[in-house]
């Protein structure tokens, strides 16, 4: 069995998710697995090259996960060679400068997203990427993830009959940080430093919307700070001015209306941190991260409302759960194994960097409604 390994410079792996969810577990996992098993029975084994600012960070990093290789100079990352592939994890507001080095390099550059801090930046970035022929692509973990692999098979199979609408509830309460320490870093909360909600969670509400239901035709959002309070990792206080909550009415092609509430300052009483309610003529269902419960039309109930009499009837009771008769793995993993064999085969990734753009026209529409206070259309970006 033919076995090949191919580089990967990953950059902002001191991070809490380019740390836990990229190189732990994702390029890690795959490396300890033995590789990735390609369709001609080959093995494609990969090895990261460890880039970050904190020299002590990055090297102890290194040494514990048994990484040869690490730098703390992007530009000597770069120039090697041997490795093809650039992957970044870092804050948003450097994200742009170090891809453009890439694409200048030569790298397929794989990114989380946003890709960018604005839609021009993003535009930027795909026509780069474009013009260099380098493969592109962005973080669309969601999509892989057990509960909405379970809502595409519903949608795909007709349960729904006509979907009317789409309910999504997403959030937790994040600590200030002057007691109990933050669960969050800091620079989400500073709108100099990148931070913000909508510009954080609308890029995943646009893939999961645009991919699930259909192209996302406007948005009505009103964004808001609700805590201005807060305290970072050192315990000192800071102005928290990034919005920390957003609530969004979406209108999908086709009819689809869909309203995402996104916190920071909410306490959850639902089964997952996200849940998206999906209403149709013949059915409906309830999909988080990892969980689906359906209620098809022969079995809705007819509840009857009187004010003055408490109900009886137990209406989570009334959903049944689907079962998990597949294997589903880590949801960034999936993405990674199925952007390496893109690269390894020669062809796009499906979520490149036009599908950031789309989702940053979206945030950027997103904030316009919300200073405006009216509905606003999004321009359309052909796939």
């Amino acid at each position: 069995m033919p076995s090949r390994t191919i580089r990967i410079i990953m950059n902002g792996i001191t991070g809490r998710m380019g740390y836990r969810q990229h190189l732990l577990r994702s390029v890690l996992a795959i490396r300890e697995d033995g590789g990735i098993e390609l369709p001609n029975g080959d093995r494609l084994q990969v090895e990261p090259i460890l880039v970050g600012r904190n020299a002590e960070r990055v090297g102890a990093i290194a040494k514990d996960l048994d990484v040869a290789d690490w730098t703390v100079d992007l530009d000597e990352a770069l120039a090697d060679s041997s490795a093809p592939i650039y992957f970044d994890s870092a804050l948003t507001n450097v994200r742009k400068p170090a891809i453009l080095k890439a694409i200048a390099a030569g790298k397929h550059v794989y990114t989380e997203k946003p890709t960018a801090e604005s839609v021009s930046d993003a535009a930027e970035l795909a026509a780069a990427a474009s013009s260099a022929g380098v493969i592109n692509g962005v973080v669309h973990d969601k999509l892989y993830l057990p509960g909405l692999l379970k809502l595409q098979r519903l949608i795909e199979s007709g349960f729904f009959g006509r979907i009317l609408s789409v309910r999504g509830e997403f959030g937790y309460w994040v600590f200030e940080g002057d007691g109990i320490p933050a669960q969050r870093p800091s620079w989400n909360y500073r709108t100099s430093d990148g931070g913000g909600i909508v510009l954080d969670m609308f890029c995943h509400w646009n893939y999961v919307l645009e991919n699930l239901f259909g192209r996302v035709d406007s948005v009505y959002a009103h964004a808001t700070t609700h805590i201005h309070d807060r305290w970072d990792e050192g315990g000192h206080h800071y102005d928290a001015d990034a919005d920390d909550a957003a609530y969004g009415i979406f209108e999908i092609e086709g009819g689809i209306v869909a309203q995402i509430n996104s916190s920071w300052a909410t306490r959850v009483e639902r089964e997952e941190l996200v849940e998206f309610q999906v209403d149709g003529t013949h059915g409906s269902a309830i999909a988080g991260l990892f969980g689906c419960r359906v209620q098809p039309r022969a079995q809705t109930p007819l509840p009857v409302w009187n004010p003055d009499v408490p109900t009886d009837l137990d209406f989570r009771s009334q959903w049944h759960q689907i079962p998990d008769n597949a294997d589903f793995g880590n949801g960034f993993r999936a993405q990674w194994e199925q952007f390496l064999t893109d690269v390894d085969a020669g062809r796009p990734h499906k979520y490149d960097f036009r599908a950031g753009e789309r989702g940053l026209r979206l945030v950027e529409a997103a904030y316009q409604s919300s200073s405006e206070g009216r509905r606003i259309e999004i321009p359309r970006i052909e796939p």
